[in-house]
């Protein structure tokens, strides 16, 4: 979860600047003691709305006592590392969060943007300064970085940079007409009418256009490209990584459909070729690696108390009974019902690249433009 909310826009920090109403004027209750400070209800009220700004997915979520508990824990976590970061990473962790909120501010039109700030009560300085908190930290932890644990990273994550394009018609195992389910052996009866028609010549876009029925690529000829190939669901990865180039493929079944494909061209990965932006986002990923072991290993000792109101069970309405599904560290940099619903700036929405898009699209420090990532 903690990579979650610092990776999918690889930004996100910052001591809250209430407008220039000093701590010393805030007489809420403390709702989260840990060793160094406390967490006060309107400071945890501030964070909850700045979350539901850039993660309105999560809106639903906040309302649980469970979650709630987990919001201020990680508030904690990032209040206490942030003052312990060293004066470097807060400059620099203040100059990468300004970077990335111009980029966010600028990927929204503007009465939009003051819509969405207006929503949650909030101003562009309350965004920026919790921006500047995280990224603050992200920077701190990047400094324990090596050069031999970045080659590491890469190696464990490959395919995050080998990249393909690649043609593809689906078949959905939902009638996307009547929204019926479809049998398999009728899904799979009509991709091999497909791959008939393109062996025997046929346009593949043309054949695309006609067949195909994910969204996200029909319309355009069925072609993905360039593309990281850890988009795509594990079935079709592994074929757009191993299928000879240029050949017309077998129907390959995934969770969604059948897809018959045809990989155009394929880029392998390798370290020596990275971009200095893609070590960065390597170097990021262990940064948010070492805060989430920190939160699964530290923070219980740091934390002395946390006194949340609860939610009254009438209120809570349908949440009641979902309880205890949320944990408080699952991992899920690459859950992707974690993007950021605000992700105006990526050009693609990943949700409609069906059969195709893992669910992990927002997870990839490319994210930083979206927000969401």
């Amino acid at each position: 979860m903690v990579a979650v909310l610092s990776l999918s826009l690889l930004a996100a920090c910052g001591k809250k600047e209430e407008a220039a109403t000093p701590e010393t004027n805030d007489t809420s209750a403390v709702v989260a003691t840990y060793d160094g400070g406390t967490i006060t209800a309107n400071e945890f009220d501030m964070e909850q709305r700045v979350m539901k700004f850039l993660y309105p997915e999560y809106a639903q979520m906040m309302e649980m006592d469970d979650f709630k508990d987990y919001l201020v824990r990680q508030e904690v976590a990032y209040e206490y590392l942030s003052g312990k970061a060293s004066e470097e990473a807060k400059t620099e962790g203040a100059k990468v969060a300004t970077e990335q909120f111009d980029k966010m501010k600028a990927s929204v039109q503007a009465d939009q943007w003051t819509e969405m700030l207006k929503a949650q009560n909030l101003t562009d300085q309350n965004i920026k300064d919790y921006m500047t908190r995280i990224m603050t930290v992200i920077k701190d932890k990047e400094t324990g970085v090596t050069e031999d644990a970045i080659k590491k990273e890469f190696e464990t994550n490959k395919d995050q940079f080998t990249t393909a394009s690649v043609r593809h018609v689906l078949i959905n195992f939902t009638d996307p007409d009547t929204q019926k389910e479809r049998k398999k052996e009728d899904a799979l009866k009509i991709a091999k009418e497909v791959k008939a028609k393109l062996d025997a010549g046929e346009d593949f876009a043309k054949v695309a256009k006609e067949y195909s029925e994910d969204p996200g690529s029909a319309d355009n000829g069925g072609l993905y490209e360039n593309t990281p190939v850890s988009n795509w669901v594990e079935a079709f990865k592994e074929a757009a990584k191993t299928l000879p180039l240029n050949k017309i493929s077998d129907p390959v079944e995934t969770e969604y459909g059948y897809h018959v494909m045809k990989v155009e061209s394929r880029t392998e990965a390798d370290y020596s070729k990275l971009t200095d932006e893609q070590k960065e986002t390597l170097k990021s990923q262990l940064a948010a690696a070492e805060i989430d072991t920190f939160m699964t290993n530290e923070l219980d000792k740091i934390v002395k108390e946390v006194n949340l109101p609860k939610t009254d069970k009438a209120e809570e309405g349908t949440t009641e009974g979902t309880e205890g599904t949320t944990g408080t560290g699952t991992g899920t940099e690459g859950d992707q019902s974690t993007e950021t619903k605000t992700d105006e700036s990526t050009g693609t929405d990943a949700k409609t690249d069906q059969g195709t898009k893992t669910e992990s699209d927002a997870t990839t420090g490319d994210s930083a433009d979206t927000s969401s990532k």
